[in-house]
């Protein structure tokens, strides 16, 4: 189960920095359309921001998953790691609801992401670690 478990935080890892990337195409694209005279209104959608999306909700459920592994397993404090990882994801979906009627406050969803990464990260260098001699 160690294993999932460190598969299922890579994961996580990788579908942030993934996100990263794809918002980077989203916004290089709408300026490129822009030049180009594409109107950019509600309508308007392009990859990056598709990709953005579907893979937020991918995050979410591994997220979940993460969770439920971590009572499965030994990882020291790999519950405690999942749950604020799930906390963090939560927190994420609010900031992009709230951050479509107040832009700035989309730094805190960047920077949340990177949390959520960090954390991911965390989580699986805690499932490489051996497992703690029981107390006697």
């Amino acid at each position: 189960m160690r294993a999932a478990y460190r598969l299922v935080a890579i994961l996580i890892a990788i579908a942030v920095a993934l996100q990263v990337a794809s918002i980077a195409l989203s916004g290089f694209t709408i300026a490129k359309d822009a030049d180009d005279g594409t109107t950019i209104g509600s309508d308007y959608s392009n990859f990056g921001e598709s990709y953005h999306s579907i893979a937020g909700t991918v995050i979410g459920l591994l997220a979940l998953v993460l969770l439920i592994l971590s009572f499965l397993t030994d990882v020291p404090r790999g519950r405690v790691l999942a749950g604020i990882i799930v906390g963090l994801v939560v927190l994420q979906f609010l900031l992009a609801v709230v951050s479509f009627g107040l832009p700035a406050l989309g730094v805190l969803h960047g920077l949340n992401g990177l949390a959520i990464a960090g954390i991911a990260g965390a989580a699986s260098s805690r499932a490489t670690s051996p497992t703690p001699a029981p107390s006697v």
